[in-house]
Order: structure tokens, then sequence, then C-alpha cells
């Protein structure tokens, strides 16, 4: 009996972890391709270094209280490489100035009006304070634009100025394009149990408990994890995107860009939503139409490290607001949120929203030159960098729209049993949920060519 082949198309977190995955569960013997056309493996996670100090210059974190990453770092034994923030907190910049990020917030919805005092009205504190001795229109199942549900209950200023700015820094997107179970599932979920408010919705679906750090990094950035997952799965990498997998028998051949035609028992896809469509048109053209319904954006993240003792405040970053005149979205001031490891500050800006062209369009000079005036806008400084590196996300943030639940299951439904999907457009766009839809898609293939 000949060893099994699986092809992973995707080098990203997605890719790495469902080849992490499939040497487990095929075996030792089997053989696994992943294709992928990029300088390295890793896709949106990128470890880069500025003025000789480590840095991620893509995703930066995971939430802690899920439990994926930190398990995988424990089953690596990478555990005592996890950190955690310093504890300084975020802020808002709205209506020209920095306020306190409101405390005990679900994505950046308020669970009090006196949470969100001196960030918004008078005339919305009251409409907050009534909010839970209105009716609800609620539909079980349902899953609004979680904009239009904020607006309605607490005004539109909580949503420009709370939760705009959150999502803003997840999707890059906005309250409006974002549906409320992808948003915020477990406001969604308290709402379908009865509650009969947002208020008492956002207030049961707060964690038990919010001390501690939200937020977990790796000692060293991504790429040590990046590392172990390769060395661990011990895949081949092809350094080629692929154009086309065609049925083959019980199996598939998977075309590369270089002319190349690869074999496998199974093939699992991980690359972004945009390019789903086209490489699996031919063999499963109704999920190729489905994947060609998820809007994405496009975001740039300019990395920047400026001299030490420049006077940066205490905090972990600023979240900019809907209709304020930054051409950031959000500032992160890495040094202070992670601990200081060098002699400069470290400062990670992103740009880009859903509907704009902004990080496809604008050259790294003029984005650097926004960047300072955004610095002095913001802090009132002006920095002279030391060094800026700029990396562009172009099609790579799906926008979880309204509906987007029922989307992906029927996405998932309309692959053959030996072909799996993973992505950042099915479950959830953080790292622990494309570590665990990976995980799936791997379960899933593996299974299937066990039968066979």
């Amino acid at each position: 009996m000949t060893a099994p082949h699986y092809c992973v198309v995707g080098g990203g977190i997605s890719g790495l972890v469902a080849a992490y995955r499939l040497r487990a569960l095929a075996g030792e013997d089997a053989v696994i391709t992943v294709f992928d056309p990029a300088d390295r493996l890793g896709g949106i996670l990128r470890t880069e270094r500025l003025c000789g100090q480590v840095m991620d210059i893509g995703a930066e974190a995971f939430v802690v209280r899920r439990p994926e990453v930190p398990a995988l770092l424990a089953e690596l034994g990478l555990t005592d490489r996890q950190i955690s923030t310093t504890g300084v907190r975020p802020t808002i910049f709205s209506q020209g100035r920095i306020h306190p990020l409101p405390p005990d917030t679900v994505n950046g919805i308020p669970t009090s009006a006196a949470s969100v005092t001196g960030l918004v009205d008078d005339a919305t504190i009251a409409q907050m304070a009534g909010e839970a001795h209105r009716p609800m229109p609620w539909r079980a199942g349902s899953d609004p634009a979680v904009g239009d549900v904020v607006a309605d209950r607490f005004g539109e200023q909580v949503v420009a100025r709370s939760v705009d700015p959150m999502l803003s820094g997840v999707y890059a997107g906005s309250a409006a394009t974002i549906g409320i179970r992808s948003a915020v599932p477990t406001v969604a979920a308290a709402l379908d149990a009865g509650a009969t408010s947002l208020t008492e919705a956002t207030r049961r679906a707060l964690p038990g408990s919010t001390r501690g750090p939200v937020f977990g990094a790796i000692e060293g950035g991504y790429q040590v994890l990046l590392d172990e997952l390769v060395q661990r799965s011990r895949l081949q990498w092809v350094q080629a995107s692929v154009h086309r997998i065609a049925a083959d028998g019980p199996g598939w051949t998977v075309f590369d860009a270089g002319g190349s035609q690869w074999h496998a028992d199974a093939v699992i896809v991980a690359v972004p939503a945009a390019r789903l469509a086209p490489l699996i048109a031919d063999i499963a053209p109704g999920a190729a139409a489905v994947a060609g319904r998820i809007p994405v954006a496009s975001a740039a993240v300019l990395a920047l490290a400026v001299p030490g003792g420049t006077p940066l405040p205490p905090q972990s970053g600023v979240l900019v607001a809907s209709g304020e005149r930054l051409h950031a979205k959000a500032i992160t001031l890495s040094t202070r949120k992670w601990g200081a490891r060098g002699n400069a500050e470290l400062l990670r800006m992103s740009f880009g929203r859903f509907g704009d062209e902004v990080a496809r369009e604008t050259s790294d000079t003029e984005l650097c030159a926004w960047a300072v005036a955004d610095l002095k806008s913001v802090f009132g400084i002006t920095v002279d960098p030391l060094d800026i590196l700029v990396h562009r996300w172009l099609d790579a943030m799906p926008q979880y729209s309204p509906g987007h639940g029922d989307l992906a299951a029927e996405l998932r439904a309309g692959l053959p049993s030996t072909l799996a999907i993973a992505g950042n457009f099915l479950d959830g766009i953080g790292v622990p949920a494309c570590v665990a839809v990976a995980g799936k898609a791997a379960e899933r293939v593996a299974a299937a060519t066990t039968r066979s």
C-alpha cells in the first residue's frame, strides 16, 4: 500500500496547522506538500526586525480566553514562549482627542451608560439609560448588522465612537458591514435565549472575569510558532502558486504555476477567500459561487521604530472612531503594550478599510507621511523614524456580513469529502479560529482517505 499524499494549497497559519495535524493523523509515511509562492511561509503572520528588535507586523496577538493557541503552544513545548501585555490600556481617539476605552464592553458594545460618559453626549447617555425599558424587537436566529442593532438601541454615537473602532481593527470593516453573530456571538446568543434588551444581553455576554490579560503573544514573534509547525509536519514546500485542481480518479491533480503536476489523495485549500473561488470553480462550482460572495477588504501595516525616550503616553494604543480626520484606523504602541526589548520605541499603524483602495494605491512614501502627521495630531509629538517597514495585505480581510454563518455552512456543504477548506473567512478572522478550522479540515480529509 502506497503512502497517502496530501496537498495543502496555501502556507499561512491555516495551511501550516493543517499540515501539522495531517502528519499526526496520517502517520510518518504520509507525503505532505504545501504550495505557497511567497518569500516565506506564514501568510499574514510575518515577523520582522526593526532596529534589531523582533516585531510581528501582520497579526500580532491572540485572544487568551480562547483555548486554541495556548493549547497548541503547550502541545509544541512552547508554553514558556507565551507572553502577556504589560497591562496598559488602549484608548479611543474621538472628537479630536483621546478618551479612555470604555470598561466592560463586548467588542465595543457597552454594558452601561456610565461606561461611555465623556465619549458620547448627554442625549445618548439618556437613550442608553432607558434602553432596558423599551420593547426589544428580536427574532431568534436572525443576523442583522451589529451597527443597526446598536444604533437603534444605544444611538449612532455609540456605533461610531465605540463599536466601529473595535471592528475596524479586527475586520478592516465597520459595524454597518458585520453581522451581529460574527461581531458579538455571545450577545446574539443571549438575545436568542430571551434577553429583553441589548443592555441585558451584553451584560450576560460579558466574560465572568474581566481581570487578567485579554491578549497574548509569542516571545520572538509568531515566527517561532511557524518554524515549529514546519519542522513537526515535515512538509515539503513548493514555492509556487496553484492555478488549477482537477479530479483524478478517486484523488486529485494539482497544477502549480511552474508547470508541474502533483497527485494527491486529498487536498486542503487554505488560501484567502478571493483566491478560493477560481481554484474550485471546475470541481465544486456551487461552492465557488458561494465563495465569490464573500466581500473582502485590504489593509496596510506600517511599522516604525522611533528613538528611545520619545514621549509616547503609557497606553497600549489608540483606536480611531469613525469620521475622524486621521488616515490611520489604529495605532499600536508596541513597546508600551508588550514591554521594552531594546533602545528604540516600536509602533504599528494600520491603514485601509472595507470599500477603499488605500492599501492598494497609496505609496510607501505617502503612508510614512500620513503616519508622522497622525502621530502629531494624536499625541502632539513630531517623530523622526529610525526604521520603517510597510506590508500590505491585499484582499486578505474577509467581511463577516449578516448571514455569514449560513454562507460558510453552504460553502462547506458543496465540497467533496477529500477536499477541505481552511482560512480566516469561515469561522472567525483571528488566529485561534484559523487554528481550529485547520484542524477540522485535516480531520475531514484524513478520515475520508482512511475510509477509501
